[in-house]
């Protein structure tokens, strides 16, 4: 008995992959954060944006760069590395340890906004919180993401969030900044077409 022909390649099931924010629409995301934050912080009064690396660094740096647009007031930025505080470190390979940055004023007795790309089980988040407490004592702490798509393992919520993209766990987002991979753009990979 023969065995049945192959599929032409055209009909065989390859992963789908959809553009969820282009470079434009990153942009509008980005400036539409910096407005949130703007007004529930009154004018950004005592607030520091404390980005995430990789991706939440540079966008720290563009939503102050935005505020400081809109209300000519300068927000100061930081970087803050949250390698040593991950709960997956023995699973994955050795991370190199980053530079945390705090800025002049340091951040006690600040509105923090820790800056992230996407947020998904807020494990990451969870990791900057014990991080931040580290370095200083904030008089509160917030959450802006690019990303929500959802998946909670901690009870964690961002208070701005540029877009919410509901996920299956198989699938995944992967954002592109021009800082970091030379193109703005949030893509989401999983399932077939």
């Amino acid at each position: 008995m023969a065995c049945p022909p192959a599929a032409p390649p055209s009909q065989e099931r390859q992963p789908s992959v959809k553009v969820i924010l282009a470079s434009a629409d990153v942009q509008r995301v980005v400036d539409r954060i910096a407005h949130q934050i703007l007004e529930k912080t009154q004018g950004a009064a005592d607030t520091v944006l404390l980005g995430i690396p990789t991706r939440g660094a540079p966008l720290a740096r563009r939503l102050a760069a935005r505020i400081s647009t809109f209300e000519d007031v300068v927000v100061p930025v930081g970087v803050l590395d949250i390698t040593l505080y991950r709960d997956d470190l023995r699973r994955h390979a050795t991370r190199a340890v980053g530079p945390t940055q705090l800025p002049a004023g340091g951040i006690d007795g600040k509105r923090v906004v820790l800056v992230d790309d996407v947020l998904f089980s807020g494990r990451t988040v969870r990791a900057a919180l014990d991080a931040l407490n580290d370095v200083g004592r904030p008089a509160s702490v917030q959450l802006a993401v690019l990303v929500d798509r959802g998946h909670r393992e901690l009870p964690i919520r961002a208070d701005y969030v540029g877009k919410n993209i509901p996920t299956a766990l198989a699938e995944s987002v992967r954002v592109t900044l021009a800082e970091t991979d030379g193109a703005d753009e949030v893509k989401l990979y999983g399932g077939t077409r």
